[in-house]
Parts: structure tokens; sequence; C-alpha cells
């Protein structure tokens, strides 16, 4: 148990009862506590393995490497389709925590086990993901653009590239783009 992580349960509003109980599931596992991302986070060899969080219809186990679980009861998601390693178990009531509470520290060993063999999800390169045709031409027009986006980490590069492509409007992709060049330009990601 770490104790900069307690105001987590404490101010849990809603879904303290089930927080507390995943708590104590994750803390029988010998995991180390900590807090990432202001969420409980439990590591193995400070590797991230899951972590606890909530949501206005749920509260969510997730799991960092969930994709490559084996998922018997099938009780993984996918958050979106752009979510490519870690999956959640969603619940919405301490029940249901309380009924699958020996699946759930199962699943928890798995993903201890797939964190020490060494497995990793094998992520999409960015050129797989979709290029809005207006960012594009932005590219193809302005050497220093390009220059800049390249020199973006991959995951900034994505965040962008979803960010972009998820607009529905070609006018409202244009938008996104002129207001995000400047950030591009400074070697600043979408969410820095």
């Amino acid at each position: 148990m770490n104790s900069k992580v307690d105001f987590f349960f404490d101010k849990a509003g809603s879904w303290q009862k089930e927080f507390e109980k995943l708590r104590a599931i994750a803390l029988s596992t010998e995991l180390v506590e900590d807090l990432k991302w202001g969420c409980p986070c439990y590591t193995y060899h400070g590797k991230n393995i899951f972590l606890i969080h909530g949501f206005k219809d749920y509260c969510a186990l997730l799991f960092f490497k969930g994709a490559l679980m084996k998922d018997p009861e099938h009780i993984l998601i996918q958050q979106s389709e752009n979510v490519q390693a870690a999956r959640q178990i969603r619940f919405t009531d301490l029940d249901q925590i309380n009924d699958l509470e020996e699946d759930i520290r199962t699943y928890m060993f798995e993903a201890v086990e797939i964190e020490e063999s060494g497995a990793k999800v094998e992520m999409k390169k960015t050129k797989e993901f979709e290029m809005a045709e207006e960012f594009q031409r932005q590219l193809d027009q302005d050497p220093a653009l390009k220059h800049a986006f390249e020199a973006l980490t991959p995951g900034r590069q994505r965040a962008y590239l979803l960010h972009f492509s998820s607009a529905k409007q070609s006018k409202t992709r244009e938008a996104r783009i002129e207001k995000c060049i400047p950030q591009i330009m400074d070697g600043i990601g979408l969410n820095d």
C-alpha cells in the first residue's frame, strides 16, 4: 500500500467501494502500488502492469498489455479502435467485482507473466494511420512543416493524424490542421 495513492481512494465518490475492492485484490498480488497519471498503478520490477480508473458510467482495471492476454472469460474490452495495447475490465457495481474476483486475480497474474516474458504488443507504424488529405497537401506544400512533423516522436505524429482524420468534414479538418501547425513547428505534441 502506497500512501500517496490514498487520495485517489478518498475522493472516489460513486466508485469508492468498487475501487477499495479492486485495490484489495491488486495488493493481494504483491505488486508494487504507485501513482501514475493520477491513478493507482500496479507495477512489477518497475514495469506498469495495470491501473485502476473510473469514469461516469463504470470503473475499470486497465491492463497495459491487455491485447496479449488470453481472455478466456471474454471480459477484456478495447476502449476504442485506436487503442492498440491496453484493454479494460469494466465494472458497474461491487457485485460484479465480487463475482469475478478469482478471474480478476488470474488476469492480474497473467499480465505479470506477459511482462516477465518480455512480449511486446505489435504496434501499427505511423505510416499505417490514416493521413487526412488536407494535411498531406499541407506537408507537400510546406517542406518546413513536413520536416517538423517528421521530427516529432511517432506517438506525437499518431496523435495529430488521429486528431485530423477523426473530423468528419473537410472544413473541420482544415481548421484543426491550421490550429496545430504552430505546435508542430515548435516540436510540441497535440497533448503536451
